[in-house]
């Protein structure tokens, strides 16, 4: 993985309601908090505040909570999600996952910490692009990841 970006000191930042604009995930999958800096249709980093009163705590592992591995990825897809779909081409469309390749996991993520979520995309041919991943806590790699997603028109229907 490429070393992480950083924050710019003008920095495209949005909050919980602009990514709920961009983004169809709802409690309890809205699992980026804040985005910190993007540039559309290349790259975001967001920000993940990991609280024990998650859901999935209760379950995993009661005693010794740790955040499932799957989560980190899909906050990451979410993040990547951000730099794609705001794009005004892509407006209103939804980035699924097509596949994840590499992954690996490099430190527990616990109650408490903050997640730091790197997304870059790297490739895109038509609706089918490629990115990057990587989350720190505390500037130590937690996970790192190559995400594929493929863009589709969204479900208007409800």
């Amino acid at each position: 993985m490429a070393e992480p970006r950083t924050v710019r000191e003008n920095a495209n930042a949005l909050n919980s309601e602009q990514i709920a604009a961009l983004l169809p995930h709802r409690y309890p999958f809205a699992l980026v908090d804040r985005i910190l800096d993007y540039e559309p249709g290349q790259w975001a980093i967001g920000r993940k505040c990991v609280s024990r009163n998650e859901e999935f705590f209760c379950g995993h592992f009661p005693g010794q909570p740790v955040m499932p591995g799957v989560l980190i990825l899909e906050a990451l897809a979410q993040t990547g999600a951000v730099a794609a779909l705001s794009v005004p081409e892509n407006k209103g469309k939804l980035a699924l996952f097509g596949g994840i390749k590499n992954a690996r996991f490099r430190k527990q993520v616990t109650p408490g910490d903050v997640l730091t979520l790197h997304c870059e995309l790297v490739e895109q041919r038509g609706p089918v692009g490629i990115g990057k991943a990587s989350a720190y806590v505390d500037g130590k790699c937690a996970a790192t990841a190559e995400l594929t997603f493929v863009l589709t028109e969204a479900n208007t229907e409800a």
